[in-house]
């Protein structure tokens, strides 16, 4: 589990793929203090599994779904991408539930700066803006943040000055292609509700014997 809180920017320094899946190296001096094989790590917002590690770097493999349904599979060497441990149980909860499976994908159509802020306008899917709702939570590759507007087929978020900054978002330009995970808890409801499993006691006479 994570929390969407990037913790370090890393950079991409080797790239191994063939048609169906990847091996990518990550360096990143940060990350690599206390990690250990097997550990999970979300780069951009996928959750990966460290298969080696130096002082200065971590090796992880992607499989053939996670290549198809992100945009690891545009990494190239110098490339920066968010990254963040997995939470520890006694670690303290910053950002929201984030599970590093990535939904879909999304792209970049525009961004303007508002005051302090930076809006960002990002295209997705109607079945992902399906699971979104103003002042609810997204995580954009990797990144924990607050929905402000919703569309149809559009989502728009603020970034305040550090996020911008500390994360691949201030970097990323329009018409880039960014990973996508929606609310988890969300998702939940939602499937429960389609397959007509939630139920309630609460009556309109039940409200009214209660004073409503």
């Amino acid at each position: 589990m994570f929390t969407g809180l990037v913790e370090d920017i890393g950079t991409i320094k080797a790239v191994q793929s063939d048609k169906y899946s990847m091996k990518i190296t990550v360096q990143s001096p940060k990350i690599v203090e206390d990690v250990k094989l097997g550990d999970s790590i979300a780069v951009n917002g996928v959750c990966l599994t460290v298969t080696h590690f130096t002082q200065q770097e971590l090796t992880m493999d992607v499989m053939p779904e996670t290549v198809k349904a992100t945009n690891l599979q545009q990494l190239a060497i110098g490339d920066p991408v968010n990254l963040e441990r997995a939470m520890p149980a006694n670690g303290r909860f910053g950002g929201h539930f984030v599970a590093g499976h990535v939904d879909g994908i999304g792209k970049i159509l525009r961004k303007r700066p508002v005051a302090n802020a930076v809006y960002i306008d990002i295209e997705l899917s109607e079945e992902l803006t399906s699971f979104c709702i103003p002042k609810g939570s997204i995580t954009i590759d990797g990144t924990s943040l607050t929905i402000f507007h919703v569309e149809s087929n559009s989502v728009t978020i603020s970034l305040i000055p550090h996020t911008y900054k500390e994360t691949v978002l201030g970097m990323k330009k329009v018409g880039a292609i960014v990973n996508i995970e929606t609310d988890l808890v969300g998702k939940y409801i939602l499937q429960q509700l389609k397959k007509g499993q939630v139920t309630s006691t609460i009556t309109r006479d039940y409200l009214a014997q209660h004073g409503f």
